[in-house]
């Protein structure tokens, strides 16, 4: 596993973001982890963040790309620290833009906050889990809208590894209902590998009682491709 995705899963551990227990996810499923992004709260860990994030997207895009989209409200800081970051790390100077929720009749009229776009721009969209979908099929139309637009891809957080709508997971279901390429900083997976019964910081985050929680969640959720 690369470094830095070991980094970022402590780094998520240190900040509260990740969690093991008991907790309801938003769909009504009964889950013993829980990943709660609101947590990062200070410009220190933004900044860090939007470095793994960075990482992420040149590892699995590149940096030949003209727009980072993050969906309202909270792809709005996303956006903003990731493309700090790819300048810092990569010289790669990404311009970047969200959605209002409202549409904006004064001033910067429109539904974007940030940069415009145009015909032939390659976006990608950032967010910060897994979802059902449901945030992708709002912001295509409002990317489409902007002009004949090329999306290459979305990159989330942590990939739950859990079904969607079908058997299939929710960023494989994405990926194939658009057509573009879906990834994550981290899967469920990664996570697991790197912190099952292995200290961190003179604790063990995943012992034996909570990996057999873990099997059984994904035994009853788990995404079959």
């Amino acid at each position: 596993m690369e470094q830095y995705k070991q980094e970022f899963i402590e780094f998520m551990i240190d900040c509260n973001v990740l969690k093991f227990g008991d907790f309801v996810t938003k769909s009504g499923r009964k889950t013993p982890f829980f990943v709660n992004t609101g947590f990062y709260r200070t410009g220190a860990q933004l900044r860090r963040l939007g470095a793994y994030y960075a990482k992420a997207i040149k590892e699995n895009f590149g940096t030949d790309f003209d727009v980072l989209f993050g969906p309202a409200y909270k792809g709005i800081p996303l956006t903003v620290t990731t493309t700090i970051a790819l300048s810092e790390l990569y010289d790669a100077d990404i311009r970047y833009t969200s959605n209002r929720k409202e549409v904006k009749d004064h001033g910067d009229k429109g539904i974007l906050l940030g940069s415009p776009m145009a015909d032939g721009d390659k976006v990608i969209i950032i967010e910060d889990v897994t979802t059902a979908g449901t945030s992708i099929e709002e912001t295509m139309p409002i990317l489409k809208a902007q002009g004949n637009v090329d999306v290459l891809g979305l990159v989330v957080s942590v990939d739950r590894m859990e079904r969607g709508q079908g058997e299939k997971s929710a960023l494989c279901e994405i990926s194939e209902k658009y057509g573009f390429k879906t990834t994550a900083v981290v899967t469920m997976k990664e996570v697991i590998e790197h912190l099952y019964n292995r200290p961190y910081k003179g604790k063990v985050i995943i012992d034996d009682t909570i990996k057999a929680a873990i099997d059984a969640y994904y035994e009853q959720y788990g995404a079959k491709a």
